[in-house]
C-alpha cells in the first residue's frame, strides 16, 4: 500500500512510491511536460507530469490546474538537486492524480498587492510562503518559551479572561456586560498569577490579552498574546536573569530549527546569532541622560523634538529605538518613575518616586518586548495605592488578602508574543505576526 506522507519528510522516501495531498502553489510547463509545485502545509515539492505516464484525462486535468486547486498525487520520489521546493532537492514523478476541487481564479497573484487588500484577504494570504514561514516561527517561539519555563520548574496555571479587577489603567479596558454587572476583558493574568505562586512557587500563564488603545503604530494590536511568569521569593535582579535566559534560549531555538524559514523572510541571522547572555542593564536615570546627550548631538530639529525627554516622563517609541541602537543586544532599563508604572510595583528603598521595575528593549528599533517588576507585598502600601488610584476596594479584596496570609517578596513579567515575533523575524509591522490581526480599524476577517 502506498504511504501517505508529509512533504517535509520527502527525503526519507527517495526511490519509493508515495501519496501527497495538498494545494497547487504554482503550475508551469508546456506540451508533454508539466510541473506542479505542491504545498501541503508542511512544505512544498515539485511534482512532474509526463504525458506518456498518465491517462489522457488525468494529463488534461494537470494542464488545467489553477492556483490553489486541491489534489491528491501518487508517484515516485527521486532526488534532484535542481528541484525547487521546501525543503527542495527532491521531486515526485506523478503516476496518479485525483482532483478534489478546481479552484476559482485566485485573488492573490505574484504581482504586488496593497496592504489593505492583503489584510482583507488574510484568510488566503496566510498560504503564501512568507506568511507560512512567519507563523511557523511564531509557533516555535511559543513552544520554546513554554519548554524553557517548564524545564526551569515553572507550572502553567490558566488565568481568567473575564475579570472584575484591572491590572493597569482603566482607560484601555474593554467593558463586558456580565449579567448586569461590569466586568473587563483581561489586560493581564498577573494578579491571578500572584495568587497562584502562593500555591506553586513558580508559575506562568499564556493567553490572549486585550487593550482598548486607539493606536495605529506598527507595534500595537488590540488583541495580542502574552506569556507571564511569576516567581515567589524573587528580586528584580533575579527576574532579569530569568528574562535573559528565556530570550536567549528562544532565539537559539529559532536559529536551530528554522534556517529555511528565516531565509524565506530574508532575516539577517548574524544579528540573531549575537543574542546571547549577558544583556546590558542601565537605570532609567542613565537612560534619560543618554537620550539627552544623543539629542544634543543631533542637527535635525524634528529628530531633536522626537527625542526630547525630561526625568519622570515615560519613553515613547523614538526613545526606546534610540536607546536600543546603543547596544547590539537587548538592553534592560530598570527603576522607572513610580508615576508612569502600575500601582502594584514596589518602590525603591529611600526613593519612593522610583519603583523596582524593568523593561527589556529589543534591538533594531523593536522597542519593549518585556515589562516586569517586583510586586508590592506589604498590605498597607498596596491598599493605599489602590485607594489613591480610585480603583475601588471591592474588586481587589481577594488581591489584598494575598498580603494577609503568608505574603512574600515576589516578582514577575509579561512578554508580548507578537512584538517578539516581529523582532526575531525582522518584520516592519506586528500585523504579520499573528494569524488574524485585530487593529484599531480592523476586525475582519
Amino acid at each position: 500500500m502506498t504511504q501517505v506522507i508529509q512533504i517535509k519528510d520527502i527525503a526519507r522516501y527517495d526511490g519509493q512510491q508515495v501519496t501527497v495531498r495538498g494545494w497547487v502553489y504554482n503550475r508551469t510547463g508546456k506540451g508533454r511536460l508539466q510541473f506542479i509545485l505542491l504545498r501541503d502545509g508542511s512544505g512544498q515539492a515539485q511534482c512532474v507530469a509526463f504525458k506518456k505516464e498518465l491517462r489522457p484525462d488525468e494529463f488534461e486535468i494537470v494542464r488545467g490546474l489553477s492556483q490553489e486547486s486541491s489534489v491528491i498525487i501518487t508517484g515516485t520520489v527521486r532526488a534532484d538537486q535542481r528541484a525547487p521546493g521546501l525543503p527542495g532537492g527532491y521531486e515526485i514523478g506523478i503516476q496518479r492524480l485525483e482532483l478534489l476541487q478546481q479552484a476559482d481564479d485566485y485573488p492573490i497573484t505574484p504581482k504586488d498587492h496593497g496592504t489593505e487588500f492583503l489584510m482583507n484577504h488574510r484568510h488566503l494570504w496566510v498560504r503564501s510562503n512568507r506568511q507560512w514561514a512567519i507563523l511557523r516561527i511564531r509557533a516555535t517561539i511559543i513552544k520554546a518559551m513554554r519548554d524553557w519555563l517548564d524545564d526551569q520548574g515553572f507550572l502553567l496555571v490558566d488565568t481568567p479572561i473575564i475579570t472584575p479587577a484591572v491590572g493597569e489603567e482603566t482607560t484601555t479596558l474593554f467593558d463586558v456586560d456580565y449579567f448586569g454587572e461590569t466586568a473587563y476583558l483581561a489586560q493581564t493574568g498577573q494578579l491571578y498569577n500572584e495568587a497562584n505562586i502562593m500555591a506553586f512557587g513558580k508559575v506562568y500563564c499564556f493567553g490572549p490579552t486585550f487593550r482598548a488603545e486607539k493606536s495605529k503604530t506598527r507595534r500595537h494590536l488590540i488583541e495580542f498574546w502574552m506569556l507571564e511568569p511569576e516567581i515567589a521569593f524573587c528580586s528584580l535582579e533575579e527576574l532579569m536573569d530569568i528574562e535573559e535566559g528565556l530570550v536567549s534560549a528562544v532565539v537559539e531555538r529559532v536559529l536551530a530549527k528554522h534556517p529555511q524559514e528565516l531565509a524565506i523572510i530574508e532575516r539577517d541571522i548574524k544579528k540573531l546569532e549575537a543574542i546571547t547572555a549577558p544583556f546590558a542593564r542601565i537605570s532609567y536615570d542613565d537612560a534619560v541622560a543618554r537620550l539627552q546627550t544623543r539629542r544634543a548631538e543631533l542637527d535635525d530639529p524634528q529628530q531633536q523634538a522626537e527625542l526630547a525627554i525630561e526625568w519622570g516622563e515615560d519613553f515613547g517609541s523614538p526613545h526606546e529605538t534610540a536607546l536600543a541602537e546603543m547596544f547590539d543586544k537587548p538592553v534592560f532599563v530598570y527603576h522607572y518613575p513610580t508615576a508612569v508604572k502600575a500601582f502594584y510595583m514596589t518602590p525603591v528603598a529611600g526613593r519612593p518616586e522610583v519603583c523596582r521595575s524593568v523593561d527589556l528593549l529589543a534591538p533594531e528599533g523593536y522597542g519593549e518586548i518585556i515589562g516586569g517588576s517586583e510586586r508590592i507585598h506589604d498590605l498597607n502600601l498596596l491598599a493605599t495605592n489602590i485607594d489613591q488610584m480610585g480603583l475601588g476596594r471591592e474588586a481587589y479584596e481577594w488581591y489584598l488578602e494575598l498580603r494577609r496570609f503568608g505574603s512574600v517578596p515576589h516578582a514577575g513579567f509579561g512578554i508580548g508574543i507578537e512584538r517578539t515575533v516581529a523582532w526575531i523575524c525582522g518584520l516592519n509591522h506586528v500585523r504579520e505576526t499573528i494569524p488574524y490581526a485585530r487593529l484599531l480599524n480592523r476586525k475582519y476577517p
